[in-house]
C-alpha cells in the first residue's frame, strides 16, 4: 500500500505565504477590506459600551428617586399654579424624603445691569424657591452660598450655572449685583449644573419672602421637586397627584427626570443593531475581496500548482496552501481591525468625556469572525486549484 502523503506545517506556511510576500500591495488591500469591517464592529460595540457605562454612572450618581410635579399643562405651555399647600402635603406623603416648591415668575426679567434692553432676556427665567431646594435636588454650589431663612427675605439671588454663564458672572469677588425685576439683587451663589433639572440651570433663584414683598408673589408653586425613598418611588409617584391637588388630581403631572437618561440607553441599543449591520456588510465585502484576490492568485500561479502536482503534491496539499493563505489574510485583517476599532473607541470616548471601554468579547469575536471569513473566502479558490490536472496546468501556464 502506498503510504499517505503528508505535508508538514513547517513546509506549508512558507508555501502558503508566497503570494503574500511576492505581492504585498495586493495583500494589503485585501487585509484593509477585512480590517475596515472588524474595526467598524469593534468601534461600535466599544462606543456603545462606553456610552452605556457613562449613563449608568450618571444614574448611580444622580439617583432615580427624584420626581417633578407640575400642573398637567400641554407641552410648551407656561407653568400653571398648583395649590399653595401642594409642597407641604406631598412632603407628608409616606415614602417622601423631602419636597421643595418653586414658582416661575413670568413677568420678571433678569439682566446683567440696568442698561440692557428689555428684549434681550437671554432665555433666562426668574424662579422663587424654598431654602431646601439644594438638598432635594442633591445639587452643589460652584461659588458662594445658597439661600437661607435670612437671605430669602432680602434682595439676594442664587444663579443657575447657565444663567451665570449668560450673565457673564464667573466669580463673586466683591459685591456682585444683577438687575432683576427693575431693582438690584446681590448674587450670593452660583450652582453647579443640575443635570436632572435643567430649568434650574437657566434660572435666577430668589426667596419666597423677597418674591412676596417685591413682586406680589401669592405663594402658589408651579413646580415641586420631590425626593423619595428609592424602593418606593413608583408607589409614591401614584400618590402625589392626589396629595398635590385633592380636588383635581387629574390636573397634576408627575415626571421622573432620570427617565431621560434611561431613554438614552434604549436609543443606544436601538441604533447599535444598525451600525453592527453596516459593519457586517463591510466585513462581507472584505471577504468577497479576499475570495476575488485568491481566484486571481490561483490563475496566476497555475504553473506553480501544476509543477507541485507533478512532483507528487496531493490535491489536499494544494487546497491547504490556498486556504491557509486566505485565512492568514483574514487573520491579519482581523488583528488590524481590532486595533483600529479600539483606537477609534478610545479617541471617541475621550472626546465625549467617557471612560473608554472595549468589550473583550468584541475584540475576540471580531478576530474570530475575520478568521472565519478569511477561511470561507479561500474555500472556492482552493477547490479550484486542487482540481487542476498537472498536465493541463503546465500546458496553459
Amino acid at each position: 500500500m502506498t503510504p499517505l502523503s503528508r505535508l508538514r506545517m513547517a513546509d506549508l506556511l512558507p508555501v502558503a505565504t508566497i503570494g503574500l510576500r511576492t505581492r504585498p500591495g495586493r495583500a494589503a488591500l485585501s487585509v484593509l477590506g477585512v480590517a475596515i469591517g472588524i474595526a467598524a464592529l469593534v468601534a461600535v460595540l466599544g462606543a456603545v459600551r462606553s456610552s452605556q457605562a457613562q449613563v449608568l454612572a450618571q444614574l448611580d450618581r444622580l439617583g432615580t428617586n427624584l420626581l417633578t410635579v407640575t400642573s398637567g399643562q400641554p407641552r410648551g405651555a407656561a407653568e400653571e399654579q398648583l395649590p399653595d399647600t401642594a409642597a407641604t402635603s406631598m412632603g407628608r406623603t409616606e415614602g417622601v424624603l423631602s419636597a421643595s416648591a418653586t414658582a416661575l415668575l413670568d413677568d420678571v426679567n433678569v439682566f446683567r445691569n440696568d442698561a440692557v434692553p428689555d428684549n434681550r432676556r437671554g432665555g433666562l427665567d426668574v424662579r422663587v424657591t424654598d431654602t431646601a431646594l439644594l438638598s432635594t435636588l442633591d445639587a452643589s454650589l460652584l461659588r458662594g452660598v445658597f439661600l437661607d431663612e435670612a437671605t430669602a427675605r432680602y434682595p439676594v439671588v442664587v444663579l443657575g450655572f447657565k444663567a451665570a454663564t449668560v450673565l457673564g458672572i464667573a466669580d463673586l469677588t466683591g459685591q456682585t449685583r444683577i438687575w432683576l425685576g427693575d431693582r438690584w439683587f446681590v448674587v450670593a451663589g452660583i450652582l453647579h449644573e443640575v443635570e436632572l433639572a435643567p430649568e434650574i440651570d437657566r434660572a435666577a433663584l430668589i426667596g419666597f419672602g423677597t418674591a412676596a414683598t417685591e413682586f406680589g408673589y401669592d405663594g402658589h408653586p408651579s413646580r415641586v421637586y420631590v425626593r423619595t425613598d428609592t424602593a418606593r418611588t413608583g408607589q409614591v409617584r401614584l400618590m402625589l397627584p392626589r396629595a398635590a391637588d385633592p380636588e383635581s388630581p387629574g390636573r397634576v403631572a408627575v415626571s421622573q427626570p432620570s427617565e431621560v437618561l434611561t431613554a438614552r440607553l434604549a436609543v443606544t441599543e436601538a441604533s447599535t443593531s444598525l451600525f453592527l449591520g453596516l459593519g457586517a456588510v463591510a466585513l462581507l465585502v472584505g471577504g468577497i475581496g479576499i475570495a476575488n484576490v485568491m481566484v486571481i492568485s490561483v490563475l496566476e500561479r497555475r504553473r506553480e500548482v501544476g509543477l507541485r502536482r507533478a512532483l507528487g503534491a496531493a490535491r489536499r496539499h494544494v487546497a491547504a496552501q490556498f486556504v491557509i493563505e486566505s485565512m492568514l489574510l483574514g487573520t491579519v485583517g482581523g488583528g488590524v481591525g481590532v486595533l483600529l476599532g479600539a483606537t477609534v473607541t478610545v479617541i471617541l470616548a475621550n472626546h465625549q468625556g467617557w471612560q473608554p471601554m472595549v468589550p473583550p468579547e468584541a475584540a475576540a469575536g471580531g478576530l474570530a469572525a475575520a478568521v472565519l471569513v478569511g477561511t470561507v473566502a479561500g474555500l472556492y479558490p482552493a477547490a479550484r486549484a486542487a482540481r487542476m490536472a498537472p498536465t493541463e496546468a503546465l500546458r496553459t501556464a
